[in-house]
C-alpha cells in the first residue's frame, strides 16, 4: 500500500463517521417532535432511542462475520444501503402517521449504520502508525462531532415547526383540526430524510467504484482461529479482561451520551422556559462543544497521556450534571452545554483502549465494544420514566451515574501500564 492510497483510504473512511454521527444526532429532533406527531409519553418518546441504539446490539456480530468474508468494504456498502432503505421510509411512515413505522425505519437506518461503525471504526485504528491510533480514531471522530453539531441546527430549521400545543389548546380544536395539525408535524420529516437517502446511496456509488486497501490484522488467516467456532471465538475474547471492562465502559458511556442529548430540549423547555426552536439552537451550540471538545482533546492526547483525560473528564461530566439537577434557568442549560464539550473524546478513546492487542481478534473485538452501544436504548426509556415519575430534572442524575463507571474504567487503566503515545508521522 502506497502512502498516497494510504492516506486517501484515511479520508475516505473518516467521510462515513459524519453519515452516522448525523444521523444519530438526529434523534434529539426526532423525540421532541414524534412526541408531538403521535402524542406520545416521555417514555414511548424515549424508543426513538431504543430502536435506534438495539441495532447496535443484534447487528455487529453478523457484520463482524459478513466482513470477515467480504472485507471492510463489503461491510460498508451493505451498511450504506441498509441506511438509505431506512431513510427512505420515512416517507411512508410519516403519511400514516404510524409510531411503530417510525422505529422501523430508525432499526433499519442504524442496521446499517452498525456495519459502518463496526467497519470503519477498526479500520481507521488499525490503517496506520499504532503509535498514533487513540489520536487517528480522536480526530476521524472529530467529523462524527461536526455532524453531531449540524444536525440539531438544520434538523431544527427544517423538521421542528416551533409550534407546540398544550393539552387545553388541543382540547379545543375539532378532531379534524387535531388531525391536521398532526399530520403536518409528521410530514416534516418526509424532504429531510429523502436528502439524507440519496446522499448516502451516492456516497455507497463512489465507494463501490472506489479502491479501498484491504487491511489484515495481525495472526488473521491463521488455521488454529479459522477452525474455532464463533461461540468459541466469543468465549476467548471474553477473557480478554481489558476489552470486557471497556465493553461495560462503553454501554454506560453511550447510555449517557443518549440520555444527555436526547431530552436536551425537554430539559430546556422545562427548567429554562424555552421554546423547541431556541431549544434545538441551544443543543446546536452544545454540538459545536462536543466538537470542539474532540479537536481540542485530540490535541491534548499529545501532551497528555489519554487515559488521564478520560479520567479528568469523566469526574467533570459528573460534577456539572449534579449542577445542572440542582439549579435552575439558564444556567443548568449551559452546564450541559459544557457535559457535551467534556464527554466528546470518550467513545473513541474508550474504543481504542478496549482492542488494543487484540490482534487476529481485532474484528470480532470490535464488534462486542460496538454492541455496547445498546446502553443508548436501555438508558433513555428508564431516565424517560424517572422524569414521568418526578421531573426531567432528577431524571439527569442517569446519565451522571453512567459517568462515574467512565471514571472507574479510565482509573482502572492508569493503574495498568501506562499508555504511551506518541504523535503520528
Amino acid at each position: 500500500m502506497t502512502k498516497n492510497n494510504n492516506l486517501f483510504a484515511i479520508a475516505l473512511i473518516t467521510s462515513l463517521f459524519f453519515i452516522w454521527g448525523f444521523a444519530l444526532n438526529l434523534n434529539p429532533i426526532l423525540i421532541p417532535h414524534l412526541k408531538k406527531a403521535c402524542q406520545l409519553s416521555d417514555l414511548q418518546s424515549s424508543l426513538v432511542d431504543s430502536a435506534s441504539y438495539f441495532a447496535y446490539f443484534l447487528l455487529p456480530i453478523p457484520a463482524a462475520q459478513f466482513m470477515k468474508r467480504y472485507g471492510y468494504k463489503g461491510g460498508i456498502l451493505l451498511g450504506l444501503i441498509l441506511f438509505s432503505v431506512g431513510a427512505f421510509l420515512f416517507y411512508p411512515a410519516s403519511i400514516v402517521r404510524n409510531y411503530a413505522f417510525f422505529l422501523g425505519a430508525l432499526f433499519i437506518i442504524f442496521s446499517g449504520a452498525a456495519f459502518l461503525e463496526t467497519a470503519a471504526n477498526p479500520y481507521i485504528t488499525v490503517i496506520g502508525d499504532p503509535a498514533g491510533a487513540t489520536q487517528r480514531i480522536n480526530f476521524a471522530q472529530s467529523f462524527n462531532g461536526l455532524a453531531a453539531a449540524l444536525a440539531p441546527l438544520i434538523g431544527g430549521i427544517f423538521i421542528l415547526s416551533g409550534k407546540t400545543l398544550t393539552a387545553g389548546q388541543e382540547a379545543t380544536m375539532s378532531p379534524g383540526q387535531l388531525n391536521d395539525y398532526l399530520n403536518k408535524e409528521a410530514s416534516s420529516v418526509q424532504i429531510p430524510f429523502i436528502v439524507i437517502g440519496v446522499g448516502v446511496l451516492i456516497v455507497a456509488l463512489l465507494l463501490f467504484r472506489t479502491h479501498l486497501p484491504q487491511i489484515v490484522e495481525e495472526g488473521e488467516g491463521m488455521e488454529h482461529h479459522e477452525s474455532l467456532s464463533l461461540f468459541q471465538r466469543m468465549s476467548s475474547l471474553f477473557k480478554e479482561k481489558n476489552l470486557r471492562f471497556g465493553v461495560i465502559a462503553q454501554f454506560f458511556y453511550v447510555g449517557a451520551q443518549a440520555c444527555v442529548g436526547s431530552f436536551f430540549i425537554r430539559f430546556s423547555e422545562r427548567v429554562a422556559l424555552m421554546d423547541e426552536k431556541t431549544a434545538a439552537n441551544y443543543l446546536a451550540a452544545g454540538m459545536l462543544a462536543f466538537l470542539a471538545g474532540r479537536a481540542i482533546g485530540t490535541f491534548l492526547m499529545t501532551f497528555i497521556n489519554p487515559v488521564k483525560l478520560l479520567a479528568i473528564f469523566g469526574i467533570t461530566n459528573v460534577v456539572l450534571i449534579v449542577v445542572s439537577v440542582f439549579l435552575h434557568g439558564k444556567f443548568p442549560v449551559f452546564a450541559l452545554i459544557g457535559v457535551e464539550f467534556f464527554m466528546s473524546i470518550m467513545f473513541p478513546t474508550i474504543f481504542s483502549l478496549s482492542i488494543r492487542g487484540l490482534g487476529a481478534k481485532t474484528k470480532e473485538g470490535s464488534s462486542l465494544v460496538i454492541m455496547a452501544i445498546v446502553g443508548g436504548a436501555v438508558f433513555p426509556p428508564i431516565m424517560g420514566r424517572i422524569s414521568d415519575m418526578t421531573n426531567i430534572q432528577i431524571a439527569y442524575l442517569v446519565p451522571a451515574a453512567c459517568f462515574l463507571f467512565v471514571f472507574y474504567f479510565a482509573i482502572r487503566n492508569l493503574k495498568a501500564k501506562e499508555l504511551k503515545l506518541t504523535v503520528a508521522h
